[in-house]
């Protein structure tokens, strides 16, 4: 077996996420292949290169040795993919803005604006509940940008060399529950409220799940937590089975309350990430507006944000602050 430079981008996948389910999950294979190729790999080069272990897996000595070389070549690789793809996309006279994203509701409002610019700006998107995985497809030159909330408490990977703008540096959390729950008639709600209540929440979204534990046991409740996907738990909530976390975007229901979490413990950052300052600056204006249509029409949110200007800035009560908007955007080489 000769090592390609898909078998270093195995290796760094692995070491970047401590774990073979995690790392199988970013790069878009299933897990007993991904342990094949790393069996496979370990037995080209005549020796084991990380330790498995129920806590997950981490480099030998020598499993360190080979990423300190594998890096670079994994990142230069991806360098002449992208330039050489860029180079033959504008020789043809087209150019396809390739986006990954998380769920959010800005989204649609995001691909209008950018395909209103006209025909040379072809957006495409691909959707995933990784933020790391996205991130990691920008920095390998398979994606262009990527929109990705970081939970708080639990920092994304971010790959070296990627720019980020930041749409928001805290957006609230949510919870969503039945119309008829006791706790949806106040305009908060406290954890201590939702005390009985189980939890629903997708694990697989990077962070989400270690968050919500976080801030439970911060709250001193052992809070029985349930996986499940958003459309499941918006399903199982509407009927009270269970109380999830949502977007404070999230649109209204008529079988369902969505409500800002008092103190508001859970919070997530909103990043563009790209490889240039140009690239953000070609999509970051219509993402921002697109952003605060979207909040402008969620009610709960409207709300949460009138009383947040209020209180920041009482010499102008009644006036809607929308962060962000009248700012420079924040921008971080990484």
């Amino acid at each position: 077996m000769e090592l390609e430079v898909r078998h270093l981008r195995v290796l760094c996948a692995i070491a970047d996420t401590g774990s073979l389910h995690k790392a199988a999950r970013e790069l878009g294979v299933a897990q007993p292949s991904l342990s094949t190729q790393l069996r496979r790999i370990e037995r080209a080069l005549g020796a084991q290169l990380f330790v498995r272990a129920r806590t997950g897996c981490r480099p030998t000595p020598l499993g360190l040795a080979v990423l300190s070389r594998a890096r670079p070549l994994v990142a230069e690789f991806a360098a002449i993919v992208t330039e050489t793809r860029a180079a033959a996309s504008r020789a043809a006279g087209g150019f396809q803005l390739r986006i990954g994203a998380t769920a959010s509701r800005a989204i649609p409002g995001w691909l209008r604006r950018l395909r209103a610019r006209g025909p040379d700006c072809a957006p495409a998107l691909q959707m995933n509940v990784s933020a790391n995985a996205l991130l990691g497809m920008v920095a390998a030159g398979r994606l262009d940008m990527a929109f990705v909330h970081e939970v708080e408490g639990s920092p994304l990977r971010i790959p070296p060399g990627l720019f980020l703008r930041v749409l928001v540096e805290r957006e609230p959390q949510f919870v969503t529950l039945a119309a008829d729950h006791p706790a949806a008639s106040q305009p908060e709600v406290s954890l201590a409220d939702l005390a009985g209540d189980r939890w629903m929440v997708d694990s697989t979204v990077d962070g989400e799940w270690d968050g919500l534990c976080r801030v439970l046991r911060a709250a001193g409740l052992n809070s029985e937590m349930l996986h499940g996907d958003y459309l499941t738990a918006y399903s199982l909530a509407a009927i009270g089975e269970v109380v999830t976390v949502s977007q404070p975007t999230a649109p209204p229901r008529p079988d369902l309350a969505i409500r800002p979490l008092k103190g508001d413990p859970l919070g997530v950052r909103l990043l563009l990430a790209a490889r240039t300052e140009a690239d953000l600056d070609q999509a970051f204006p219509e993402l921002e507006q697109a952003y605060w249509t979207v909040a402008q029409e969620a009610p709960a949110y409207r709300e949460w944000l009138h009383r947040a200007h209020a209180c920041a800035a009482p010499e102008r009560p009644g006036a809607l602050a929308v962060p962000g908007l009248n700012s420079r955007p924040a921008h971080a080489a990484m």
